[in-house]
């Protein structure tokens, strides 16, 4: 796949963890589509190495998407632990 595929599939998935995960995140919609970018990446590439399937097989393959979407998932929720534990710090 391309990288104009890779954004595509990113900044939706980046926008369906988001709806599966509601929540004021900092950084807004352009940190929360970044997310999804690199989390579509990381998805890919845990597929791969934890459970052997090649999980990017093509834009429209299921398999593709769930994996974007988890690993999506996954970085949004590290994010959100980063950044509450930053806020916490700073206030105190």
């Amino acid at each position: 796949m391309g990288i104009i595929a890779w954004i595509l599939i990113g900044l939706l998935a980046g926008f369906i963890a988001k709806a599966l995960m509601p929540g004021k995140d900092p950084g807004g919609v352009i940190i929360t589509m970044l997310i999804g970018i690199a989390g579509g990446l990381l998805g890919g590439f845990l597929g791969k190495v934890i459970l052997g399937v090649d999980s990017i097989d093509g834009f429209f393959d299921l398999s593709t998407w769930i994996a974007a979407i988890i690993g999506s998932v996954i970085l949004l929720a590290v994010y959100r632990l980063v950044t509450s534990n930053k806020r916490r710090h700073s206030h105190a």
